[in-house]
């Protein structure tokens, strides 16, 4: 499920959510994000627009929820956790990354929808914070640097070294970019799970 309705155990708003993304995908075959409307959306899907409203604010909060979903349901079917100072746990994120954006470009949408790719960046960078809150939740080891920034910045880099991988003409392999991340990001993984900052351990040498 997207990451707005993870923590959802009623089936039956599960139900409606799944009608309206459902309904919104189908309408995207057709017609550009542009020329759709809630309305649209409403009617394809079978239910009242206030229904719509008493889950989504708009129609780019159930797209980016739409997009997210597809994403949480690749995780979850790799199984996919984060363990601290795993480099193979980072691989499979980043593998997974490079996937669905393979997967998004093959269907089409990111060329023929011009809000698609922004909401793409987002949805997939809050699946992967997710995903990194929930490991460090799990370790519960003490840091100097705030969890959720560790997760924010990992996860935008994550997306950014990804997307410019997939939009250079003759990209390496996903093996070469995988490698190549991991260098980059594992430091930053890592400074989060030391008691004190390298910054502030350098500013106080003797302390």
């Amino acid at each position: 499920m997207p990451i707005s309705d993870c923590e959802v155990r009623d089936p039956r708003i599960r139900r409606t959510r799944k009608l309206l993304q459902g309904a919104l995908d189908t309408l995207l075959r057709n017609k550009s994000f542009d020329e759709i409307s809630v309305q649209d959306i409403a009617e394809a899907a079978t239910v009242n627009r206030a229904t719509f409203y008493d889950h989504y604010t708009d129609k780019f909060a159930l797209m980016e929820a739409m997009i997210a979903g597809g994403f949480h349901e690749m995780l979850y079917e790799r199984q996919l956790r984060y363990q601290t100072g795993c480099p193979a746990a980072l691989e499979a994120i980043i593998q997974a990354t490079c996937d669905y954006l393979i997967q998004l470009h093959s269907r089409g949408e990111c060329d023929r929808q011009t809000a698609f790719a922004p909401l793409m960046d987002a949805a997939i960078a809050k699946a992967i914070q997710r995903l990194l809150i929930e490991g460090f939740q799990r370790e519960k080891q003490p840091s100097a640097i705030s969890p959720e920034l560790i997760a924010a910045s990992t996860s935008a880099a994550i997306c950014a070294g990804v997307k410019q991988w997939f939009s250079t003409p003759d990209h390496p392999p996903v093996k070469t970019l995988v490698a190549q991340m991991q260098e980059l990001i594992l430091p930053m993984l890592e400074a989060g799970s030391k008691a004190e900052s390298p910054v502030a351990a350098a500013a106080h040498p003797h302390q």
